[in-house]
């Protein structure tokens, strides 16, 4: 009901009068306020909640959030008079203490600016505008005003309206009943307030009465409510401010999920967790996303981003722990350094729940000024921090560690495409050089974004131009983060980055253990290479080489190449084969070469002619390889290479520990040359009859590889190498003596004379109490039969050929831990050898060339033997199944005739059955096997009744043979889906493959198929042509 404006009034003047006192605005300003409305277009939040109040102003200071957001986040309007220092206060202090921006026209206004004109545009600029209706907020003109502004707003714009009832009921807000009745009455009997104005407020009070608010009439604790209130705005806040764009984040999903796993929000303990991973792989990134969506259930936040930089100096430190103060108690606290930071960083929060985020922590110092221990703070806090080095985390004692992988190649592919095309994939024109530059990239966060970003919009002449440049100039920005972490290590960890970096191309023991990797390094210890994984420098595979991301390798090779750029002779790593070749040639070496790689030489139109003196001068050389065609190589028709003198003639040897050439064109051993620190010696295709002679004292040596060297005749004297632990001399065609020395090394472990045909005779006397692989296949002139004497119970792989013999020598009985044996050639051997079957530890049997094997005998005591291979071989029928192991998994049988298929063992779960005969087979009695893979070598066929129980049928075909014409369901493209037909009863999945044998099978000779896994729609991936 609209009240008739009664002519005149004498209180109603007193009362506006009273009200112009107590505001600080002119009768202007308020006309001011009255009439302004939005713009027509909105404009860029700066506010999210508005604080006002009508009635005396309170001085207070306004601290900055540590979060980063905008200016304001939330608009408080009420009636100063009733809850100014009560509810309203800490109301206030809740939502400032969780990190939420109030506004509030005391300390927010600029000064010299009048309220009137600032507080429209502080609720135009907000997100969130709370109102406290209390008993007096409709007596003030202002309050109304204010609260029509907000109904405006929240018409027009995304400005979301929070209603508290103050021990007010919501239907007189609604209603205007009670004291709001009585407000309206008086505003109505003022002559200078227009009824239409009135009407607008009455409008407002009706519809933020309806809204759905809190109503606090005593009943529960205001401090609960004031929780609850802040907790859901800042929920919200987070969600909507994160200035992350989640469309262009990818394979974040699971690493949050994980993060919060480890978090544990609902346990009560006080964690410290870290998230490690190398430079740019997006550490931040993740901790930025995780403080965003849990900082609100915690009655305090701080992010403290950039430490390592921000903190060279005592001084810094202190600087930050009032950041991190400041961010949770939303006020200064003076102290004068870090030790009275920490007790008062102790004092402060040891009884608050707090999450704290320390990104890019790189010193233990650091840790201890913000984060000494889990009691500085209290139950349920929860303290994120982000570093390079996963062990100054350990040492530190944080709860739970993550490592941010880097991104696989669809996921690279998806990030580079949102940064250089906007969208998820590249155009079809583009996808061939992205995928270059991903490559490139190698997973790399950082290194995908960069790049994207600075080809968006170009065109593809400027790709290829950009793509042509990346090799020998890397991207400037990527370095520099990268060699952030380089920057922090010690000299000697520096010196090994570096070899890594260069040398990690070296063959030998670095591609199989980082121990012996670091010892041809040199003069490095394991704790060294342990910094450099912690700091995500390297890494171990799964077979413990050492392994570094391809863009790390750059920023090492390109730190080397900065220590003298024009003249590459006074580097001290060489790898780049422009480099290796300038200095050979100019003869422009200097004692500051330590190591050099010449490898991967591109095809050249004529002969360079490089000079052996050029070594002469290299006094520190501790890495030599050298693999490169010779002159007469069949690979290079046209001549690539030739030395002027013998290399090693000049070669120093004092410092050399890695000595790899490829086809040496040395053909004799020069008594000068006596590198007594060697480790690696790999020389195969060397041009030498005989290496040294005499002896040489090479106790470090540990590999010897003369393989393809076809005109060695004997091997050296190797008893001044008493350490060899590998020696390869496989493809010695020349070589027929043996020198006895081999025979006695106890610390050999791999013996290879593969294909020595030349070789007549071993060693008398054969005591290799550590060797665990023997290879004499091939080694068809051997006539003496080999001698075992004294313990050889380490051996563990075998591969011999006995062309000639009736039987195996009886020497194999005392190789009782054997495990693989594979014998080739024997093709006089007609019956079984029963010393095979004494070997009760062989788990791979592979008998190839056997023409006289026409049957086999009972191997049932084999009880560990789990893959069987005949080929080559007289066989005319399968072994019954009582003859073969309950072990066995893969069964590779091929005979001259038709060997009809047998059932086979029950017990087995898995079983590859391999015929190589191209005719035709009955399949029935198969039953009970999980898994069956069953390999026809042509047109083998199958019969129609097969029934299998809950199994998976893989019918291979060798590439070449085709698919046979009674198979209907094909597909020449990357899938194919299967519809079976009712005369495969209870097979899941049926799938025949053309493909590569050996790309199709595993290393073992079997396919690797699930256990127990119903395949319902499978996806066939064919070899490529």
């Amino acid at each position: 009901m609209v009240t008739q404006r009664p002519s005149s009034s004498t209180n109603s003047e007193d009362t506006e009068k009273r009200e112009r006192d107590n505001s600080s605005c002119s009768e202007e300003d308020e006309k001011i306020i009255s009439s302004s409305s939005p713009s027509s277009s909105t404009p860029r939040l700066t506010h999210d909640v508005f604080l006002s109040f009508y009635g005396e102003i309170i001085s207070s200071s306004s601290p900055s959030s540590s979060t980063p957001r905008s200016k304001h986040d939330v608009f408080l309007s009420f009636y100063g008079e009733d809850t100014r220092r009560s509810f309203t206060d800490h109301l206030y202090f809740d939502l400032k203490r969780k990190g939420i921006l109030v506004f509030r026209d005391d300390e927010s206004l600029e000064r010299g600016k009048c309220i009137s004109q600032e507080l429209p545009q502080a609720i135009q600029e907000s997100q969130y505008a709370i109102v406290i209706f209390s008993a007096n907020y409709a007596s003030s003109k202002w309050c109304l005003r204010e609260l029509a502004e907000i109904v405006e707003w929240e018409e027009k714009k995304n400005l979301t309206i929070i209603p508290i009832f103050y021990h007010v009921n919501p239907s007189d807000v609604r209603n205007q009943r009670g004291t709001f009745a009585e407000a309206f009455a008086a505003h109505e009997k003022d002559l200078k307030v227009d009824i239409k104005e009135i009407d607008t407020w009455r409008n407002a009070c009706r519809k933020v009465g309806n809204v759905s608010g809190e109503h606090i009439n005593g009943e529960r604790y205001e401090s609960v409510i004031r929780e609850e209130i802040s907790r859901s705005i800042s929920t919200k806040l987070n969600s909507r401010f994160s200035h992350h764009d989640y469309k262009k984040l990818v394979a974040i999903n699971s690493r949050v999920e994980d993060m919060m796993h480890l978090l544990a929000m609902e346990s009560n303990d006080v964690r410290f967790l870290g998230i490690h991973g190398m430079g740019g792989v997006g550490k931040t990134t993740l901790a930025e996303i995780i403080y965003d969506r849990v900082s609100y259930q915690f009655e305090g936040s701080s992010f403290i981003s950039h430490i390592r930089e921000r903190s060279t100096t005592a001084r810094d430190l202190a600087s930050l722990q009032k950041e991190l103060l400041h961010g949770i108690m939303q006020e200064e606290i003076p102290f004068w350094d870090d030790h009275q930071g920490i007790g008062m960083i102790m004092n402060k929060l040891q009884n608050k729940r707090v999450i704290i985020v320390l990104d890019d922590v790189d010193s233990e110092k650091q840790l201890t000024a913000l984060a000494g221990n889990q009691k500085w703070f209290g139950p349920g806090s929860r303290v994120i921090i982000t570093c390079r080095d996963s062990h100054l985390l350990r040492t530190h004692g944080v709860y739970g560690m993550y490592e941010v992988q880097l991104l696989q190649t669809d996921e690279a592919l998806q990030l580079f495409s949102l940064s250089a095309f906007r969208k998820n994939n590249p155009p079809e024109n583009y996808m061939d050089l992205s995928k270059h530059f991903v490559k490139y990239a190698q997973g790399l966060p950082l290194a995908l974004k960069v790049l994207g970003s600075y080809l968006f919009g170009r065109t593809i002449d400027a790709w290829e131009s950009a793509r042509d440049q990346l090799e020998p100039i890397p991207n400037k920005h990527i370095m520099n983060i990268l060699q952030i972490s380089f920057e922090g290590l010690e000299e000697s960890q520096q010196k090994l980055f570096l070899d890594v970096a260069c040398f990690s191309q070296l063959d030998g023991w670095l591609k199989n253990d980082s121990e012996e990797a670091l010892e041809i390094f040199g003069h490095y210890s394991n704790i060294e290479i342990e910094i450099l994984i912690n700091n995500s420098l390297v890494s171990k595979s799964k077979y413990e080489s050492l392994v570094m991301h391809d863009l790390l390798k750059k920023m090492g090779q390109e730190i080397v190449r900065r220590e003298c750029p024009i003249e590459p002779g006074k580097r001290s790593r060489l790898s780049h084969y422009r480099d290796v070749l300038g200095v050979l040639e100019k003869d422009t070496g200097t004692d500051a070469i330590e190591g050099i790689v010449l490898q991967d030489l591109p095809h050249m139109k004529k002969i360079r002619s490089l000079n052996a003196k050029a070594f002469s001068k290299m006094t520190k050389l501790r890495l030599l390889k050298i693999s490169v065609p010779p002159i007469f190589s069949q690979i290079y028709p046209s001549p690539i290479i030739e030395w002027l003198g013998n290399p090693l003639k000049h070669m120093p040897s004092d410092k050399l520990r890695y000595f790899h050439w490829f086809n040496c064109p040395s053909k004799s051993w020069p008594s000068s040359f006596q590198p007594k620190n060697l480790i690696v010696l790999s020389m195969p295709g060397s041009r030498f009859k005989r290496i040294w002679k005499g002896l040489v004292v090479l106790h470090n040596l540990k590999l010897l590889d003369l393989s393809d060297s076809e005109d060695l005749i004997e091997t050296p004297n190797l008893t001044g190498a008493s350490n060899l632990e590998k020696i390869d001399l496989a493809r010695c065609r020349s070589l027929c003596e043996v020198h006895p020395s081999i025979g006695v090394l106890k610390r050999l472990k791999h013996l290879s004379l593969n294909r020595c045909k030349c070789l007549r005779r071993l060693p008398a006397k054969f005591c290799l109490e550590s060797l665990e692989i023997l290879d004499l296949s091939g080694c068809t002139g051997l006539v003496n039969i080999l001698d075992i004497q004294g313990d050889m119970t380490s051996l563990r792989i075998v591969y011999f050929s006995e062309p000639t013999k009736k039987d195996l020598p009886s020497s194999f009985m005392s190789f009782s831990g054997l495990r693989n044996l594979t014998l080739s050639g024997c093709k006089n051997i007609s019956i079984f050898p029963s010393v095979i079957c004494s070997l009760s530890s062989l788990e791979s049997l592979h008998l190839y060339g056997w023409s006289r094997l026409q049957k086999f005998p009972d191997l049932s005591s084999l009880e560990c033997l789990m893959h069987l291979k005949a080929d080559g071989t007289a066989l005319t029928q399968i072994p019954s199944v009582n003859l073969i192991p309950k072990s066995i998994r893969s069964f590779f049988l091929e005979g001259r005739k038709r060997m009809p298929c047998k059932p086979l063992p029950k017990r087995s779960s898995y079983l590859t059955y391999d015929i190589g005969t191209p005719v035709e087979y009955e399949m029935e009695g198969m039953l009970e096997v999980e898994a069956l893979l069953i390999n026809f070598g042509g047109t083998g066929k199958y019969s129609s009744n097969i029934i299998f129980a809950d199994k998976v049928m893989i019918y291979a075909w060798s590439l070449g043979y085709g698919i046979p014409e009674w198979v209907h369901n094909r597909s020449n493209g990357s899938s194919l889906k299967i519809e079976l037909d009712g005369t495969m009863k209870g097979v899941d999945c049926a799938i025949f493959i053309v493909c590569d044998y050996h790309q199709f099978h595993s290393p073992e000779g079997n396919l690797q198929l699930p256990k127990r896994e119903r395949i319902l729609d499978m996806k066939v991936l064919l070899d490529e042509k």
